[in-house]
């Protein structure tokens, strides 16, 4: 009886965490198919995204059981959360799927390992050789050459990857996740006006229902449930293997961006990536040895 429930939660876990790494990919699938064929512009997609996002998540909130108490709000997190959501939508004007992902998350996971070493965390000498490797691994995929990214958008993915790493250490040990990214998402989307500034970049504003509807899957579905489900896997994930899972998503975005937007995966980006995840992989194998 306890090895079938075992058995079951083992078997529920592996899905709601495949089912969350897919919609993280596809958050990046959705937001560069939508610039691409010029469905709407990066900054109405982010609007979009941030406001659908919020009403999701209040919505699953209000609906569910057991009723949280008020927290003490957090700006900081809200303004990153805002911050990752338009450089995310703004990079991916000109980089593909892959390539975008594999920043954001080469940044995340180098964001997190550095707020480590600050705050006193021992490495030893594989995980500062993983950690070298990643970053070499990043500085490759950027440097000068035909096949390397555009810098803009390079540099505004990278961005979004610091936002979101910093985003996710505001997140650790919260007694109610879910309401927190609910009060996030809703704090993030009062700062909507403020992309408004944007359009001096951004030239000029256009969107269609293609590119509405492509905004709020992205927020209410990849975004808001997507992350009801990622907190339902991480209640029975260690925080190594929580992080390490993670690593699937530049490989998941790479490929879907070949099967549905016809997007090629070239040399560089095979060689980044695997210097880039393998990095990090040493990393996180280290720390679960270490603590």
């Amino acid at each position: 009886m306890h090895e079938t429930r075992g058995g079951l939660l083992i078997l529920q876990t592996t899905v709601f965490t495949t089912l969350a790494m897919l919609a993280f990919a596809a958050n990046s699938l959705l937001c560069r198919f939508a610039l691409q064929r010029h469905e709407i512009d990066p900054v109405s997609f982010a609007a979009i995204r941030l406001v659908s996002g919020a009403i999701m998540l209040a919505v699953i909130v209000r609906l569910r059981p057991e009723r949280s108490s008020p927290r003490h709000a957090d700006w900081l997190a809200a303004t990153m959360l805002f911050a990752y959501v338009a450089f995310f939508s703004f990079a991916y004007l000109t980089l593909s799927a892959g390539t975008g992902a594999l920043i954001l998350f080469g940044a995340v996971q180098l964001t997190m390992l550095s707020v480590g070493v600050r705050s006193g965390e021992k490495f030893g000498y594989v995980a500062w050789f993983g950690l070298a490797l990643a970053v070499a691994g990043l500085c490759y995929l950027v440097s000068p050459g035909i096949a390397a990214p555009p810098l803009l958008g390079a540099a505004s993915m990278a961005i979004a990857g610091v936002a979101w790493g910093v985003y996710s250490l505001r997140g650790r040990r919260l007694t109610d996740p879910l309401a927190a990214a609910a009060g996030n998402f809703a704090r993030a989307a009062l700062l909507v006006p403020l992309l408004s500034l944007l359009f001096i970049v951004n030239a000029r504003a256009y969107t269609d229902a293609a590119g509405v509807a492509l905004s709020v899957a992205s927020g209410a579905l990849t975004s808001g449930i997507g992350y009801v489900i990622w907190y339902a896997a991480l209640s029975r994930l260690s925080a190594m293997r929580a992080a390490t899972v993670q690593l699937s998503v530049p490989l998941i975005a790479a490929f879907g961006g070949v099967l549905f937007l016809s997007e090629a995966i070239t040399p560089r980006l095979i060689v980044a990536s695997t210097a880039i995840l393998g990095g990090i992989a040493m990393v996180m194998t280290s720390r679960s040895r270490n603590h």
